[in-house]
């Protein structure tokens, strides 16, 4: 059972775009806010600790409880990511300026993801005579020698920026996972033989493959046929094997990513969690449906679990909207257990029959107040779009006649013209902003006639009480 952080990504079913992804965080998490046709007016009055968010099992919401081929998994998307981002901002300006996470990825750039991925503290001084204290990646080399990752060359070169083959990584993979795997038979992988394999990386081809890590990495034509992989490639098989095995660096490097059995939790939530009215902070309970194992005690059916509303992103046009969430314990009577804190996947059985009375008694209120949020703040900010377009055209008034008593003539005439423009611009942004206000209460009336004209077709960004969540960890 792993120690690390659970989250499950909870992005749902749109209209219009099928099965939504989970984008990028970014270090404002919109509290308030309304769907917007311009993108102009993102009201962001909540501002949520992104850097230490890890986004846990992508979560597909389908009529018959189906997972959706073909999806990354957010968790394993958004470590490969940051992976790749924290090693660029480790490079010195000219490294960072040619770097491309794309190109055959260097001996350097492997030292570095597996080191930061997998935690390697360990340093110890080494005897290459081409690695220079002031190198980027010297502290991670270091490392990786110290943990017998990667070794230099007789030589006593250790060529950080060399490329390395696809074989050289798959043989560093296979020193630190433990899979049962053939040793003898040319490797293949989606159904054909993976090129440039010589004969002493059979077996560590293999492994790595048995081991599934390459599942969903980028490029994958690129994983049989060329002879080096892209840092991108590695990042993702760092935090594929991340999402895939318990980590125990306490005895070395060697063998210590072993796979896991996962565990599975069937829930039904206590209340109703939706992009567009949940905020983030907010605490939510849920009931399991069915036995489940936690620790050392078997909960039974019924049993409660605990959780909180770590992120969220608004709907809009375009933009299905999703929520993040931590299940933190489960409790029956005085015992209780936290929950494994990595999702390995999740899915929802999206419920045939909703509630639509329950939709229809709670959509007025729910709707009044989203007609007063939005046009308040529709108002508030044309106000300030027409305070700071008046300070700028008079300004711009005061300028032309400063300047053209100043025998300025032309200047005057220009200030002139950027007060036309300011008129025009501040026109343009109320025109834009009121209907952008109009288009948001209107939304959010229709996607209440939605669910109850077409339910099996909604449901946009939410989980509701009658929905079973199946969590694997």
């Amino acid at each position: 059972m792993r120690l690390t952080k659970l989250l499950a990504t909870l992005s749902v079913v749109c209209l219009t775009s099928g099965i939504a992804m989970a984008s990028e965080p970014t270090g404002d998490i919109q509290a308030y806010a309304h769907p917007t046709l311009f993108s102009t007016q993102g009201h962001s009055l909540l501002t949520g600790n992104t850097d230490s968010v890890t986004t846990g099992a992508k979560v597909f919401k389908s009529e018959n409880a189906k997972t959706i081929a073909g999806k990354d998994n957010v968790v394993i998307d958004r470590n490969a990511k940051k992976a790749i981002n924290d090693m660029k901002t480790k490079m010195d300006a000219t490294t960072a300026a040619s770097f491309s996470q794309k190109s055959a990825t260097l001996r350097s750039e492997v030292a570095t993801l597996i080191v930061d991925g997998l935690g390697f503290t360990q340093e110890a001084p080494n005897k290459y005579t081409d690695l220079a204290d002031t190198y980027w990646a010297k502290s991670a080399i270091d490392k990786a020698l110290a943990a017998d990752v990667m070794i230099g060359y007789p030589d006593n070169t250790f060529k950080p920026d060399q490329r390395i083959t696809k074989a050289e990584v798959f043989a560093t993979f296979a020193k630190l996972i433990v899979v049962a795997h053939d040793t003898e038979s040319a490797p293949v992988y989606n159904g054909q033989t993976v090129k440039y394999i010589p004969d002493w990386a059979i077996g560590c081809t293999n492994e790595v493959i048995a081991s599934g890590i390459l599942e969903g990495v980028p490029e994958q034509d690129r994983i049989v046929t060329a002879e080096y992989l892209s840092s991108e490639q590695v990042a993702y098989m760092i935090a594929n094997m991340k999402a895939r095995f318990t980590i125990n660096t306490k005895n070395g490097a060697e063998g210590c990513a072993t796979l896991y059995t996962p565990t599975e939790v069937k829930v039904k939530l206590s209340e109703r969690l939706s992009a567009r009215t949940t905020n983030v902070g907010d605490t939510f309970t849920a009931k399991t449906t069915a036995d489940a194992t936690v620790g050392n005690y078997t909960f039974p059916a019924g049993s409660t679990i605990s959780g909180v509303v770590t992120g969220v992103v608004r709907p809009g046009v375009g933009n299905p909207g999703y929520i993040e969430v931590s299940f933190k314990e489960i409790k029956n009577g005085k015992i209780k257990e936290t929950l494994p804190k990595y999702a390995t996947s999740a899915s929802v059985d999206v419920t045939k029959n909703p509630n639509i009375i329950a939709r229809l008694l709670s959509a007025p209120v729910e709707f009044v107040g989203r007609t007063a949020g939005v046009s308040g703040r529709t108002v508030s900010t044309v106000g300030n779009v027409i305070s700071n377009g008046t300070e700028e055209i008079v300004d711009n008034v005061g300028d032309a006649v400063s300047d053209t008593f100043c025998l300025h003539p032309l200047k005057g005439i220009k200030d002139l013209s950027s007060g036309v423009i300011a008129v025009g611009k501040g026109t343009t942004n109320i025109v834009k902003t009121t209907t952008t206000g109009v288009f948001g209460v209107c939304y959010g009336l229709f996607d209440e006639l939605k669910y109850i004209i077409l339910p099996s077709s909604t449901n946009d960004s939410c989980l509701n009480p009658d929905e079973e969540l199946t969590i694997r960890f």
